[in-house]
């Protein structure tokens, strides 16, 4: 017969003070909240009732309890009365010497851990936002006592506080005591550290533990990551992923995503995305880039559906609003967007994609100076992303500040390579200025020639032929850049290029290609709709002069939305200051 285990009875003479510890094991939280509530009033009338070693307990169970309910700032008074009641009992026992007493040896085993109470001060001030004291906090616990936890904290408070050597140290003690901390690991990648470096202190648990030699092509692949090394990271994570040990690894096929993101291959980043959400429909991480280039897609029903389907996931992560934030701004509705991206950063300052949304709101608002702070953030917290870097370059160009820009782009090329992308970034810069034209010829015939695909790179060198009218042979780039993918704004390009030759039965396919992949995508309905009245100008002679006849009808129509748009004004300024 199968063993069954027997709860444990308490003993018959248990102090109370032992049952509440017996509650707060058993984790009964809200138990141990009122017990140890009404002994502590207890103990303030009767300060001789329980033992100094008894008043730290109550005290730690009691403050437990609340930090269970999220009562942080509670929690952290609570915690400052119990050290200062352990420091009074230790002045005690240093100054009366143990009387050999053998009651007084288990109780002193028993005692909550001093370092396990600053542990917990510290999470109640990240919690409320105040590093600086929890940071103050772990210090002052010696190093040799310090556990991987607290280590682990500290590298990470360090790392944000911009204290990079400090987090280093601590980084690597976690890995000396836990060679497998992965997120330590990160850490130190994401620290400059050289992945040989890091690889070099989890050889010995490599080669002891069979099935392990995947990870120092682990560390590799994210070596790569975390120098901007796109190809090589994708390379690196794809010979990963088809062992067969780690084939449909969630976080690799996240990881992958990412990647292809950021290398500009949105087709095979949305790809991973999918089937790492297959493989886990509760799959947060990530999500608010697949639901941003959802929306860029103009899949805002789609988008629609992810924002929802996370939050029934949970809403207090930042993906969710991220997401829902994204289909606001693609509706057009930048206000929305702005509180939406406001409140994802509430819950996650550290979430890139957050900062991008609300950054590119405010550009959208005419609120150019707001923006430029948060692109600035989001290039501190993710150096090698180039969207972060463009969200910034596309504010000094709204602002007329084109040397600004250019110094930008011509730094982002040096430090992150001459790749497609770089090259075409650069470039979008030169176009604004008439004397760097020829240069951004040059710099875009150099991105397609290593990417033929790259769209950014076709739609600027486009914009290039448009100005100097050079419509077939914008045409032919066009085609080209079609013959393996289909994009709305690739597509309503060639549309336009199609009237300028006079081939308007074609154009029209071509828009109405473009809005069946983006049926919001004004600028193909615009091009439509003119072609529509270019085809019948009898009909349109006829209806300017009913309107000349009619007369106040139109400026009515005109006067209601003019109306709307100061509604909609009133809102937005509501939002903003959200």
């Amino acid at each position: 017969l199968p063993s069954v285990s027997v709860p444990r009875l308490p003993a018959a003479g248990m102090s109370v003070v032992e049952h509440v510890r017996e509650m707060a094991a058993a984790g009964l939280h809200s138990n141990v909240r009122l017990l140890s509530g009404l002994l502590l009033t207890m103990s303030g009338n009767n300060p001789e009732l329980f033992s100094p070693s008894q008043k730290y307990q109550l005290l730690v169970y009691h403050a437990d309890s609340l930090f269970h309910d999220k009562e942080y700032r509670n929690a952290v008074s609570k915690y400052t009365m119990a050290l200062q009641q352990k420091k009074a009992l230790s002045k005690t026992s240093k100054v009366r010497p143990s009387t050999g007493n053998a009651a007084s040896t288990p109780q002193s085993q028993c005692l909550p851990s001093e370092i396990e109470v600053k542990y917990k001060m510290a999470e109640c001030y990240t919690m409320l936002k105040q590093d600086k004291d929890a940071i103050a906090i772990l210090d002052g616990i010696p190093s040799r006592q310090r556990t991987p936890k607290i280590n682990m904290m500290l590298a990470n408070l360090y790392k944000k506080a911009g204290q990079e050597r400090s987090s280093v140290t601590s980084y690597k003690e976690v890995l000396r005591q836990c060679p497998l901390a992965l997120d330590a690991i990160l850490g130190l990648l994401s620290l400059s550290v050289k992945g040989a470096e890091v690889a070099s202190m989890t050889i010995n648990i490599i080669q002891s533990i069979p099935n392990l030699d995947w990870l120092s092509v682990w560390i590799k692949a994210y070596a790569f990551v975390h120098t901007g090394d796109n190809t090589r990271a994708i390379n690196t994570i794809c010979s990963l992923e088809k062992k067969s040990l780690l084939r449909d690894n969630v976080d690799l096929l996240g990881s992958l995503a990412d990647l292809y993101f950021r290398a500009g291959d949105n087709k095979n980043s949305i790809l991973k995305f999918e089937q790492a959400q297959m493989l886990d429909p509760y799959l947060i991480k990530g999500m608010d880039v697949y639901g941003y280039l959802l929306a860029r897609e103009g899949r805002l029903e789609d988008v629609e559906n992810l924002g929802c389907r996370l939050f029934n996931i949970s809403d207090q992560h930042a993906e969710p609003w991220v997401v829902s934030g994204c289909h606001s701004f693609y509706s057009k509705r930048y206000s929305r967007a702005l509180y939406l991206g406001a409140k994802a950063i509430q819950l996650n300052s550290n979430s890139v994609q957050a900062l991008l949304l609300k950054g590119a709101a405010l550009r959208n608002m005419g609120r150019v100076q707001e923006a430029i702070i948060h692109f600035r953030e989001a290039i501190r917290l993710a150096p090698c992303r180039l969207d972060c870097y463009e969200g910034l370059i596309e504010c000094y160009l709204a602002s007329s500040s084109i040397r600004e820009a250019m110094v930008m782009a011509n730094n982002v090329y040096k430090t992150l390579g001459a790749n497609a992308q770089t090259l075409t970034l650069l470039a979008t810069v030169c176009l604004e200025d008439p004397v760097t034209q020829e240069k951004a010829k040059t710099l875009l015939d150099k991105a397609l020639t290593q990417r033929p695909d790259y769209i950014k790179a076709v739609v600027k060198k486009a914009e290039l032929l448009s100005r100097e009218q050079k419509y077939e042979d914008g045409i032919a780039l066009l085609r080209n850049a079609l013959a393996n993918q289909s994009d709305c704004v690739l597509h309503r390009i060639l549309g336009d290029f199609l009237v300028a030759v006079n081939e308007y039965q074609e154009a029209m396919d071509q828009y109405s290609i473009a809005l069946s992949l983006d049926p919001n995508d004004q600028k193909s309905l615009e091009g439509m709709q003119k072609m529509e009245k270019e085809e019948s100008p009898t009909d349109a002679t006829q209806e300017e002069d009913v309107d000349d006849m009619e007369g106040s009808g139109e400026e009515g129509d005109l006067e209601g939305s003019d109306s709307e748009a100061a509604q909609w004004a009133d809102q937005e300024q509501w939002f903003g200051m959200q």
